[in-house]
């Protein structure tokens, strides 16, 4: 048996407070570890991709799960199931978007143990980089997806600066679409950050997918109830109906009165290394009627700065035709 074959050793943490966990994740720093639902942690081991030498297990932390019902809104704790939050009542009534988009997380058995954090916090699905070759992303000097003989069939069509990997979280564009916030402890406290400011593109930082920082913890999620019971329309395009990431999703909400829309957000998954957010196509729809016109026109330039690689051109007409579909109703 190979060195290779055998399991490294690796320190178990396991805090029941917040405090303690934030603590160990100072101590520890890149090389600890944090655990919440492991669909993503125990893939990176078993592959042998990364390592790590402390494991600091979030389970135990009661604080960090649940939904509360919040001045309106709601706040999920980070460690919630995404079964739990595709059922609740509060938000299939109230946020019925992120109720969706949860339930076209991979598969029942993955959504009982998968969790809300762990969903939007888990690390691209670029092949390339999953396999451990030096890329950008991995701190080398190429990307290999975006070469004449990269396969980049799913990758991104938005936002590519050198790393061309997209978001692989079904709930982020919900999330972003319904002006969510996260909450994240750290050593210098609690700071709150927009959703659509907590995903990072490679231009930011090419190393990691979100803001937090080393030693901080993503403790909940707070949905305001600006968007509560609002019009909504979500649609994900993968290979197989499920056990797959999204190769284009999209996540709408809208305020009607008399049959024309009022407010909107519009986000899109699988399209960039964020949740896209498609402000022009909001900005074409407010004032005008739900229907298959005003759907023809927001299409039309929602793929408006696209730039397509070898194998992905076909997302540019998809997302076209998501945002006409999540218009139309």
């Amino acid at each position: 048996m190979s060195a290779h074959d055998v399991m490294p050793d690796i320190e178990l943490y396991q805090p029941i407070t917040v405090e303690d966990a934030v603590a160990l994740a100072e101590r520890h720093g890149e090389n600890g570890w944090l655990l919440a639902g492991g669909q993503d942690t125990y893939g990176w081991l078993k592959d042998r991709a990364k390592h790590t030498s402390a494991m600091i297990d979030l389970n135990a932390i009661d604080a960090l799960k649940g939904i509360r019902e919040l001045a309106g809104g709601i706040e999920i704790g980070a460690l919630t199931s995404l079964t739990e939050i595709q059922n609740n009542s509060s938000v299939v009534a109230k946020f019925g978007l992120l109720a969706e988009a949860v339930a076209h997380v991979a598969s029942p058995q993955i959504r009982n143990m998968g969790t809300l954090g762990g969903n939007l916090v888990q690390d691209t699905r670029c092949w390339y980089y999953r396999r451990g070759l030096s890329c950008y992303r991995a701190g080398g000097n190429t990307c290999y997806a975006n070469t004449p003989e990269g396969m980049n069939r799913e990758h991104a069509i938005f936002g590519a600066s050198r790393c061309v990997a997209v978001t692989p979280s079904d709930t982020a564009p919900a999330l972003v679409a319904l002006e969510a916030q996260m909450v994240i402890v750290g050593p210098d406290g609690e700071r709150i950050v927009a959703a659509e400011d907590f995903f990072v593109g490679p231009n930011v930082d090419i190393r990691s997918m979100t803001t937090l920082e080393t030693g901080e913890v993503l403790t909940a999620v707070r949905i305001p109830g600006k968007w509560a019971t609002s019009e909504y329309y979500f649609e994900k395009v993968a290979d197989r109906n499920v056990w797959d990431f999204a190769l284009v999703s999209v996540a709408a909400v809208m305020k009607l009165n008399g049959g024309n829309i009022t407010d909107a957000r519009f986000a899109c998954g699988g399209v960039a290394c964020v949740p896209q957010r498609l402000p022009a196509v909001e900005r074409a729809v407010i004032g005008k009627p739900r229907n298959d016109e005003t759907g023809l026109a927001a299409g039309a330039i929602a793929s408006n700065g696209a730039v397509t690689l070898n194998y992905n051109h076909f997302k540019v007409p998809l997302i076209e035709n998501l945002v006409r579909r999540a218009v139309r109703g």
